[in-house]
C-alpha cells in the first residue's frame, strides 16, 4: 500500500494524481454542497411519491396527490370551449353578413378561420394562402366562382368536383384533342397567349381566334374573360392556375387537368366553414 502524500504548503492530503509535477489536492466538498445534494435526493423521492412517476407493466404510479397532466389539459380545453361557445353559437345562428357586421365576432371568426386554414387548407394553398401550381392563390382577386362571402362559403362547404357532395361545384373542360386537330390546338394556344403576352408565332393568332370563338367562347366568353357560372377562368389576366407557357397551354387544351377540393362542411361543420370563408375573404382578394 502506497504511503499517503501530504502537501507541504497546505498540509492537505493529495489524491495521487500528478501532472507536470503538480499534485491534485484531496480537499473535501463544502459541507453546504453535500447537504444540498442530500436534500435533492430526498426531494426526488418525495416527488415520485406525490406525483405520477414510475412506469409499471401496464400503467404508472398515480401519486398520492392524484395529479394528472392529461386531466389538467382536458380541463383547460373544456374551459376554452366554454369561453368560445358564446361566439360559436352566434356564428352558427347568424348569416355571414351579420357576422362581419359585428367587429368582435369578425375578429373571433378570422382567428378561428386562420387556425382551421393552417390545419386543413395550407397543405394545398400554402401557409400564406399563396397557392401553387394547380392550387389557386387566395390573396389576389382572380376567382373562378366568385370572391364574395357567400360564394366563398358555398365553395368551401361543397367543394369542387367532389363526388361525395351532390351540390359540389362542377366544371370540366373537354379534352379538345378529341375534337380539334393538333394544328388548331397550337393556333388557339397562340391566341390565348396573345391576350396577355407574346406568342411564339404571331401568324397563328388570327386562325386561333377563330378556333377560340367556335369552341371556347361559350364558357370563357367572347372576350376570354371567363365565366363564373361555369368556373371558367379569365384568360386575359396572365394569372395561370395549371400552366406556364404556350406549350403547357396547348397541353391543357388537348388533355385538361381538373383539380378536386373536398367538401369541408361535411368534415368541419358549417360554423367552421363560415369562419374559413370570413378568413379567406379577409386576405384581401375577396369582393
Amino acid at each position: 500500500m502506497s504511503q499517503k502524500h501530504i502537501d507541504e504548503i497546505s498540509g492537505v492530503e493529495t489524491t495521487g494524481h500528478e501532472w507536470d509535477g503538480i499534485r491534485e489536492l484531496n480537499n473535501p466538498m463544502p459541507r453546504w454542497w453535500v447537504w444540498t445534494f442530500y436534500a435533492t435526493i430526498l426531494w426526488a423521492i418525495g416527488y415520485t411519491i406525490a406525483y405520477p412517476a414510475w412506469p409499471l407493466l401496464k400503467e404508472n404510479t398515480k401519486g398520492m396527490l392524484g395529479f394528472s397532466s392529461r386531466a389538467q389539459v382536458a380541463a383547460e380545453l373544456t374551459d376554452a370551449k366554454a369561453a368560445q361557445a358564446v361566439y360559436l353559437d352566434k356564428i352558427a345562428a347568424l348569416p355571414l353578413a351579420d357576422i362581419v357586421a359585428d367587429k368582435e365576432l369578425t375578429q373571433f371568426a378570422i382567428a378561428g378561420g386562420a387556425a382551421a386554414f393552417k390545419v386543413n387548407c395550407s397543405p394545398c394553398h400554402g401557409s400564406g394562402a399563396q397557392g401553387g401550381n394547380g392550387y389557386p392563390n387566395l390573396n389576389d382577386d382572380d376567382w373562378l366562382w366568385g370572391g364574395d362571402l357567400e360564394t366563398i362559403n358555398t365553395t368551401l362547404a361543397h367543394g369542387i368536383r367532389y363526388a361525395s357532395d351532390a351540390d359540389t361545384r362542377v366544371s370540366e373542360m373537354p379534352a379538345f384533342a378529341d375534337i380539334l386537330e393538333p394544328e388548331q390546338i397550337k393556333q388557339v394556344a397562340a391566341y390565348v397567349v396573345s391576350l396577355s403576352g407574346t406568342p411564339a408565332d404571331a401568324a397563328m393568332v388570327e386562325p386561333g381566334k377563330t378556333v377560340f370563338a367556335e369552341n371556347c367562347a361559350s364558357c370563357h366568353g367572347e372576350d376570354a374573360k371567363g365565366g363564373r357560372d361555369f368556373g371558367a377562368p379569365n384568360l386575359t389576366d396572365a394569372i395561370w392556375l395549371k400552366v406556364d407557357g404556350e406549350a403547357q397551354i396547348a397541353e391543357q387544351v388537348a388533355q385538361p387537368k381538373h383539380g378536386v377540393m373536398p367538401a369541408w362542411s361535411a368534415r368541419l361543420g358549417d360554423s367552421t366553414v363560415k369562419q374559413l370563408a370570413i378568413y379567406v375573404h379577409s386576405l384581401g382578394g375577396g369582393e
